[in-house]
């Protein structure tokens, strides 16, 4: 099978001793094996060790179960690698730059994951990446990185890939650490691509939700796919930013927390008694899907979305909200199917991820949410 494969998943438990040591001879196969092009990581815990704990047993695990064997499958010349995912695996993205380097042939890759699930969103090391080492990568469609190792070098040396998709994973902001990325920079890369798909995701961002206009987004980032991810507070003026700065270019918007939050929101202070969702849904032309969870909507809002985009939205996914007097009303439904022209109900808990449900949630059932929203939005 190994000399007819082209790709190859590996789903793995690291918490499994025995799962990580096969991972080594698998790895080493996979060298020897011309035919696979395409690698990805699969796992249940993509926060293996903290960051900077280099005395770690499982960090000595990672350089000889991983890197090593990692490093001698993407230096092969005759197939070269067009595929690496390395799963949001913290641990492994530090490796990047060592991936990157060790390519025989990275002009033949096609798709790139370095994006990350953090151990600790709060602290953690950035990855620094030598931008001529991607801009090797001549046929690369399909990039994901986190925010942190953005800069405006490396935005400008990536125009001259054939970028169709970048994903870019948000999670804490240090401005000692990382400046950011100017908004003339967004706006040059902006003007190059014209019509890439640019997928933001906050992740555990606490601080980001509060300043993602002022501080990421600015006015010419051509946010194409915004995630607002267990960030525990529902911000009007994220949502209500958003529609302003990206009204050309936003298509589908996920703010999502566990049924159970109970977190702070400023979502109805909105002084001018507008709904941030209702004022998107008028201002972002192309929009088509909306899905909120852990954050109750108002049932005139949602119809207001369902009339101002009509049959236009391919989506709108909640899963509570604010009946009058308490008691939901069954005319709503109707409603909503005769503006949208599908079948439309307010999804129960049960029908939900577990990480979305209204009981004890677990990190990992979010993690696992996170990584596979992850891996949906790198499909072209």
């Amino acid at each position: 099978m190994s000399n007819l494969a082209k790709e190859l998943v590996i789903v793995f438990d690291f918490h499994n001793v025995f799962h990580i040591q096969k991972i080594r001879g698998l790895l080493y196969k996979a060298a020897r094996c011309d035919n696979i092009r395409a690698l990805r990581f699969q796992t249940n815990n993509v926060g293996l060790v903290a960051p900077g704990n280099t005395h770690s047993e499982l960090l000595v695990a990672i350089e000889q179960c991983f890197v090593e064997p990692l490093k001698m499958f993407l230096s092969r010349k005759n197939q070269p690698c067009q595929t690496l995912d390395l799963g949001a695996i913290e641990a492994l993205t530090y490796y990047g730059h060592d991936f990157l380097k060790a390519m025989a042939k990275p002009q033949e890759l096609l798709q790139l994951t370095l994006a990350s699930i953090k151990y600790d969103p709060n602290h953690y090391p950035i990855l620094e990446l030598d931008t001529t080492l991607l801009q090797k990568c001549a046929s690369l469609q399909v990039l994901s990185l986190d925010y942190d190792t953005l800069s405006d070098e490396l935005l400008h040396t990536i125009q001259v890939l054939p970028l169709r998709k970048l994903l870019i994973v948000v999670h804490g902001l240090d401005r000692d650490e990382h400046a950011g990325v100017s908004d003339a920079a967004w706006a040059n890369f902006s003007m190059h691509f014209t019509n890439i798909e640019l997928v933001l995701t906050l992740v555990y961002a606490y601080e980001a939700v509060e300043l993602l206009v002022s501080r990421i987004v600015g006015d010419h980032m051509p946010v194409t796919h915004i995630r607002i991810l267990f960030c525990e507070f529902m911000s009007h003026e994220a949502v209500d930013g958003m529609s302003i700065a990206n009204s050309d270019t936003l298509r589908s918007i996920y703010y999502i927390d566990s049924g159970n939050n109970r977190g702070h929101s400023n979502y109805l202070s909105n002084i001018r008694g507008q709904d941030a969702f209702v004022m998107l849904a008028w201002r972002c032309k192309q929009l088509e899907e909306i899905v909120v969870h852990g954050h109750p909507m108002d049932p005139h809002n949602l119809l207001g979305i369902a009339r101002l985009r009509s049959r236009q939205l391919r989506r709108v996914e909640v899963s509570q909200i604010n009946w009058p007097n308490g008691e939901p009303q069954y005319a709503f439904n109707d409603e909503m199917y005769k503006l949208l022209g599908q079948r439309w109900t307010l999804l129960k808990y049960d029908q939900l991820p577990a990480a979305l449900g209204d009981g004890p949630v677990y990190c990992e059932e979010r993690d696992k949410f996170v990584y596979e929203l992850l891996r949906r939005d790198l499909t072209l």
